[in-house]
């Protein structure tokens, strides 16, 4: 099967989707997955969505 639209959705985005993440300081990495910290909306990358929904950096999302 073709994969023609795989990631379609992100090349709208400013810089294909890409820049630092505010949680892990990493950069030129994908931003796709939206939390919540403070009454704040960010955007954080994969490794970061995978870890808060495992348990793991919830008390980093409460000094951002």
């Amino acid at each position: 099967m073709a994969k023609a639209h795989r990631g379609a959705g992100i090349l709208d985005l400013v810089k294909k989707g890409r820049g630092a993440c505010p949680v892990c300081k990493r950069t030129g990495i994908k931003l796709m997955y939206e939390r919540e910290a403070n009454e704040k909306k960010i955007v954080i990358c994969k490794q970061c969505e995978a870890a808060l929904k495992n348990g793991k950096m919830t008390e980093v999302l409460k000094t951002l």
